[in-house]
């Protein structure tokens, strides 16, 4: 494993070290041999979710993404068509948009996701936590 998936809540939990986090995904995010992704669908959740007062980021969003996605070298995986595909393909185990494109890109890339949603590994997305 070299490069790992960060869920939205997962990178955000690490961001405001957040007790909920499990030790093994801290230290898997933590782990500098391994590349951090984090997919666009995530970093328009935190947007919509900052926009709507259902997350407090305590900067604007520009910053927030500045200092927790850029200067920590957490890559950004834009949604491909490939992704969409895989999306499409997948059964209605799970409603919420945003975690079924995790889920395609996990899968499509064949890496694993620091989630706590059980429903992941149900989809066969190796998960770690």
């Amino acid at each position: 494993m070299t490069r790992i998936l960060l869920d939205t809540h997962a990178f955000l939990w690490f961001v405001f070290d957040d007790p909920r986090l499990s030790q093994k995904a801290v230290k898997a995010i933590s782990d500098p041999k391994l590349e951090k992704l984090i997919g666009i669908a995530s970093l328009w959740e935190i947007v919509i979710k900052s926009q709507i007062g259902r997350l407090k980021l305590g900067t604007t969003i520009e910053t927030f993404f500045r200092n927790h996605v850029q200067e920590r070298t957490v890559e950004v995986i834009p949604m491909e068509i490939g992704h969409l595909v895989t999306y499409d393909r997948l059964p209605l185990l799970h409603r919420d948009p945003f975690d079924r494109v995790l889920i395609a890109q996990a899968l499509s890339l064949g890496v694993p996701i620091v989630t706590s949603d059980k429903i992941f590994s149900k989809y066969g997305v190796r998960v770690v936590w």
